[in-house]
Formats: C-alpha cells, structure tokens, sequence
C-alpha cells in the first residue's frame, strides 16, 4: 500500500512540476547585449526598451513607477 501511495504522490509531484515549467516558459541565456531596457541619467535623460524600440526622456517619471508607455509598447509588440 505504501509503494502505490508513494507512486501516486511521485505522480502528483511530476505533474505539478510540469504545470509550472509550462508557466515559467523558455529561459534565454544572460549575455552581453542580451538586456531588455537601458537607463541614462547623465549627460542627457533616456530610458529605451530595446525589445519594443520605446524610449522616453523623463527617467524620473519611469523610476518612479510610470511604466504604462512601456506596457503598452511591450503588448503591442508581443501581438506582433
């Protein structure tokens, strides 16, 4: 009875774990050049997404959580 109990909690374990790799979805290797966003503070503002080409000049605004332009950017990429 134990060995079916634990076949069947090494079951639940496998598809539970299967469940979340497909959630967490395919990892790409960190490098050089691989980063998403740049910040530049001096000796001009910009913050650019390189993914979607967005940019905006008020860093200020993005460090203080103003990040709809690159919501929104980001999903209209991702439909594309």
């Amino acid at each position: 009875m134990k060995m079916l109990q634990a076949k069947l909690y090494q079951m639940e374990q496998d598809k539970k774990a299967a469940e979340v790799d497909s959630l967490k979805g395919e990892k790409k290797e960190i490098t050089w050049g691989s980063q998403i966003r740049s910040y530049v503070f001096t000796p001009y503002t910009m913050v650019k997404d390189h993914r979607t080409s967005f940019e905006v000049a008020q860093v200020d605004k993005v460090m203080d959580g103003d990040l709809d332009g690159f919501i929104d950017a980001y999903l209209k990429w991702r439909i594309s």
